[in-house]
């Protein structure tokens, strides 16, 4: 399916997709689940963390249930025992309720049903539609067929009898991985490749993280996702499009076992997003090779890095509901979703001063000793969030790139003889010079001040060619960590065909600065508490590393908004 560029434009509100119509259409007089309470599930393997992927998708299932005052379960397909842990589990969880959704008491795990899916399978034997197969995944491959020629399998018309006695021995134990697998039997000249006779149980001698060695068999996903659907009365499956070729058999496996319930599958495109890959194998990957410094290192698109970086619930579901619901494969770009925490972070997080790059400047004329306090908005756009005093006194730190001893054209910052600068809520000042160690290299910039511009306000009423400066008192400042990121990859799409994503990781994604200077009044910033550091960003302390004794701030994202609405 080609691939079509997604430009999100619709505001947050009540929002109506064709999963809400098809739901409607149900519910409505003479439709099949009418009278009854909308039910979805959302159903994260747990073999990874969740990421903004995942995001969409919980958001559909959760938010749909909502909007229709329903109920959401959330249920671990814990079907692949190989690679699933509880630190999952518990992971998956806590991003959810982070997020803002909850399950009640309706959580589950696939492998609670097991025992029913082993139930259904031999109903199925006994019912001449399953039997158990000898050959091998890549016998089987061969003897697929195509759409002029049928799939084979010399096992297809094996005794019932027979087929009972081998599913209970591979229960047993008795075979090897791969050597027999249990499959439906449905189509072998099915047009949709998934109903020529899948495969709907295999044998796998692996423990389970929660029902430890009792099974050595294990349902596979098209099988048990109906099961499960619908043994929790499931009426609306919501999942993404690559399923859409899944529905036939999924309609079939609950037409033809002894199932409670008939739920509906309805599927839906997945998000997708450039400068990042969304496969939790390679995310994984990343992880394990020490590439990132965990799964919620804040370069990852996972929920818990995105989270450490400073994303609040509010942006990730205002973007999730804005990108829309459709059947059209879309890429988002990454710069909307950075977009929408600028929007919320700019209601929200209180201004504060902040050197990234220090320089020390010398207010000349400033009496020695003295020191008084300076008042700073907490929000201008909400005025309402107050005023917060920051000292002022003789030495102070600005921004290295706020001076040059020899300006370009244009330039409105600390010079020489220069134009007159504001200090954001301090005073006008003006450049007289600077001071250079033995090598040549500025060490401290010097000014005098006008005292009778304290406050140093625009709205004053003079008018001054400089800019306006941030800075910090020298006397009071605190020494922080600041780590700035930039995308994972340096490619829009590293995931490509024939492309090694590794090859695509940017050397640049990551700058920590050691040696910031930030106001005094951040020595009890703690997460998930977000800062706009004045002309610099929005930043927040990280919540693995950051103590009063050695402050850590991670830059969410910049001022500047590159996406173009």
């Amino acid at each position: 399916m080609a691939e079509e560029k997604k430009t999100p434009e619709t505001e947050v509100g009540e929002s109506h997709n064709f999963i809400h119509t098809f739901i409607e259409e149900d519910i409505a007089k003479g439709g099949q689940f009418e009278g009854m309470t909308v039910h979805t599930r959302f159903p994260p393997e747990p073999n990874g963390y969740l990421h903004i992927g995942h995001c969409k998708a919980l958001t559909i299932d959760f938010g749909t249930a909502e909007k229709f005052g329903g109920m959401c379960n959330l249920r671990m397909d814990d079907t692949n025992p190989s690679k699933e842990d509880t630190e999952y589990v518990d992971a998956i969880k806590e991003d959810i309720h982070w997020l803002g959704f909850d399950w009640d008491d309706r959580f589950y795990y696939a492998s609670e049903y097991f025992d029913k899916m082993y139930e259904c399978a031999v109903d199925l034997i006994k019912k001449g539609l399953a039997y158990v197969c000898e050959l091998t995944p890549e016998q089987m491959k061969d003897m697929r067929g195509d759409l002029q020629h049928p799939a084979q399998s010399p096992y297809r018309d094996r005794p019932v009898e027979e087929s009972l006695d081998l599913f209970e021995r591979m229960k047993s134990g008795e075979f090897d991985n791969g050597q027999m697998t249990l499959r439906a039997k449905i189509d072998l000249t099915s047009g949709n490749f998934n109903m020529r006779d899948p495969v709907i149980y295999r044998i796998n001698h692996a423990v389970h993280h929660r029902t430890g060695a009792k099974w050595c068999i294990y349902p596979m996903y098209d099988f048990a996702h109906p099961i499960e659907d619908a043994m929790e009365h499931i009426t609306h499956s919501l999942c993404s499009l690559e399923f859409e070729a899944h529905r036939p058999l999924y309609n079939w496996v609950v037409e033809h076992c002894d199932v409670p319930a008939k739920p509906r599958q309805i599927e839906f495109a997945r998000l997708g997003i450039n400068y990042t890959v969304m496969s939790k194998r390679k995310l994984r990957q990343l992880v394990e090779e020490k590439r990132v410094s965990g799964w919620d290192d804040p370069r990852m698109p996972t929920l818990c890095g995105l989270r450490r970086r400073g994303y609040t619930p509010q942006s990730i579901r205002s973007f999730c509901d804005r990108i829309g619901v459709s059947k059209a494969d879309s890429t988002v770009d990454f710069g909307f979703l950075e977009h929408c925490l600028r929007e919320n972070l700019n209601d929200t997080a209180q201004r504060t001063m902040a050197v990234l790059r220090p320089i020390k400047l010398t207010v000349t004329n400033y009496p020695d000793g003295k020191s008084e306090m300076m008042t700073v908005e907490n929000n201008p756009v909400h005025p309402e969030q107050g005023t917060h005093e920051v000292s002022f006194s003789k030495h102070l730190f600005i921004e290295a790139e706020d001076f040059l001893e020899t300006p370009i054209p244009k330039y409105k910052r600390l010079t020489p003889n220069g134009p007159e600068c504001r200090l954001k809520g301090a005073y006008l000042i003006t450049c007289t010079g600077c001071v250079k160690d033995a090598n040549g290299n500025v060490t401290e910039v010097l000014c005098t001040y006008d005292p009778e511009s304290r406050g140093g306000d625009p709205a004053d009423g003079r008018k001054v060619k400089g800019a306006t400066l941030h800075w910090v008192d020298e006397a009071t400042a605190l020494t922080a960590e600041v780590r700035l990121y930039d995308n994972l990859f340096s490619d829009a799409d590293p995931d490509g065909p024939d492309k090694n994503f590794l090859d695509y990781l940017n050397p640049d994604s990551l700058e920590v600065l050691k040696d910031c200077k930030v106001e005094a009044n951040m020595l009890g910033a703690k997460a998930p508490s977000s800062f706009q550091f004045m002309r610099q960003g929005y930043f927040c302390p990280d919540s693995k590393d950051s103590t009063p004794e050695h402050l850590v701030f991670n830059r969410s994202v910049s001022l500047k908004d590159s996406f173009k609405k």
